[in-house]
């Protein structure tokens, strides 16, 4: 690291400056020694809801480390959450695990699929998601037994980040109530940080449910549920139009039967997003009419399968600052030779020119945007301040929940990523656990983001968590 970085990041006393290196140390040790953990993640490529084996593997490192492990947290079979310490401050670290369907990938810089398994992949990088911020978790609560730190640290292990939003679930079960501050980050393309927000999202399956005939012999016999599902996707892509500007509508095809039966069941995915909560809730009911429009029009019957939302992040300036910080000052990644050489395969598959792999010394910072995506940590963020960052696990400019993104996942380009990660998480909660200024300032301006507004889970009432998403569609 540059000695102007190291200066930057231990402008603290000589006992402080001690205490904080051998945090980040730590870390990144424990990242190295659970980078076999990360791959096993990586292999098993579990759905959402359904991280059973990479929930466990997780538990038993915290449980070995002294942690107390809490599993099945808000009534969700594969959540648990770990904790180290005792009383105030209580940080937490958030951590995710799910994979993506039909990206199944080998480690190799060419589209080369999985033989075997489940046909999912890492895409989104979250078997380096949780490993991190455990390890990290881990540094810290070194530190608190060793007592040169006071308070909590708490490791929660998030399940179905991928449209299963889990971290509503276990916020609406209080979970992160007592929190002061909660960490996160996300394995990326480049390193960035800043107070950077998301899109709030809906999701939503529509089944229909028609009535079967011989497609050629038969057809005035059948009422498709096909026909009812075309219909409501070409009345939402016609309700594009007349939808405020950032609106996001997606939708695919879960379950359509046989070309020579009049299908009798049909299903859809459905996502609705925006900038803002309140205006997904208000696009919602719109898009659920064109599903009823569907079933109208064709004689069918709609069964709806409400998913639940996910607010948008609420950001905070405060915290990201002292993430930028310390990311910029702890940065030291550069590809070896080898690595080098997968990059380089790698990007010709790109479908967009390429950033320059000069890329990984840089932070780039984010203030003032949206990811673009969505993410349950904005229902985190409306109950206790949030912060996060990116680091560069994959080749810069590899697109997201991409089959390039998998393959840099089963490599030492990831390892190199989660490993700054981690550090950098350790290097941000020491910080927050020993400065009560700055959690008072992030506090004080979550407050003010908040401008008087309670959090609402965009929940139905009493909704169990959608344990089943991933499952293929039943009638």
């Amino acid at each position: 690291m540059r000695l102007l970085s190291l200066v930057a990041l231990f402008a603290l006393p000589a006992f402080a400056f001690a205490q904080k290196e051998a945090a980040v140390k730590s870390a990144g040790a424990h990242a190295d020694a659970n980078w076999p953990t990360a791959l096993k993640i990586w292999d098993w490529a579990e759905p959402g809801y359904q991280e059973k084996k990479s929930a466990d593997a997780l538990a038993e490192i915290a449980e070995k480390a002294g942690f107390k492990v809490t599993r099945g947290v808000a009534k969700i079979p594969t959540a648990f959450t770990a904790e180290f310490g005792s009383g105030k401050p209580v940080i937490g670290i958030m951590g995710e695990f799910d994979a993506l369907p039909q990206l199944a990938q080998d480690a190799v810089p060419f589209r080369q699929p999985r033989k075997g398994g489940n046909g999912y992949g890492h895409a989104c990088g979250h078997h380096l998601f949780g490993t991190a911020s455990l390890s990290a978790s881990i540094a810290i609560a070194e530190q608190i037994k060793a007592g040169k730190i006071t308070g909590t640290v708490r490791f929660y292990r998030c399940a179905a980040d991928e449209g299963g939003a889990a971290k509503v679930f276990m916020a609406r079960a209080g979970l992160f109530d007592d929190c002061d501050v909660a960490l996160h980050w996300h394995p990326g393309a480049r390193n960035s940080a800043g107070d950077q927000t998301c899109l709030a999202r809906v999701a939503v399956k529509f089944r229909f449910h028609g009535t079967a005939a011989h497609a050629a012999g038969a057809p005035d016999k059948g009422r498709s549920a096909l026909d009812a599902l075309l219909l409501t996707m070409h009345a939402v892509e016609l309700l594009r139009e007349h939808t405020p500007d950032g609106t996001r509508l997606h939708h695919t095809v879960t379950g359509g039967g046989a070309a020579n039966v009049v299908p009798e069941f049909a299903e859809g995915f459905f996502y609705v997003r925006h900038p803002k909560a309140d205006v997904v809730q208000k696009l919602y009911p719109r898009v659920l009419k064109c599903a009823q429009a569907g079933a109208l029009a064709t004689e069918t019957r709609l069964e709806v399968n409400y998913l639940g939302g996910t607010m948008e992040i609420l950001p905070n300036d405060a915290l990201a600052e002292i993430a930028k910080k310390n990311l910029t000052a702890l940065n030291d990644l550069k590809y070896d030779a080898e690595e080098t050489k997968f990059a380089v395969r790698l990007r010709e598959t790109f479908p967009d020119k390429a950033p320059p792999l000069d890329d990984l010394a840089r932070v780039f910072d984010v203030s003032g945007k949206s990811s673009g995506g969505s993410t349950d940590v904005g229902d985190v963020s409306w109950i206790v301040p949030v912060v996060g960052f990116s680091t560069a696990c994959w080749v810069p400019g590899t697109p997201g929940h991409s089959w390039q993104a998998v393959a840099c996942g089963g490599t030492t380009i990831a390892k190199k990523g989660m490993n700054l990660a981690a550090r950098t998480l350790a290097a941000t909660a020491h910080d927050l656990l020993t400065d009560a200024d700055l959690r008072n300032d992030a506090k004080a301006e979550h407050k003010k983001r908040l401008d008087g507004r309670k959090y609402t889970a965009m929940l139905e009432k009493d909704q169990p968590p959608p344990l089943d998403y991933r499952d293929p569609p039943k009638k």
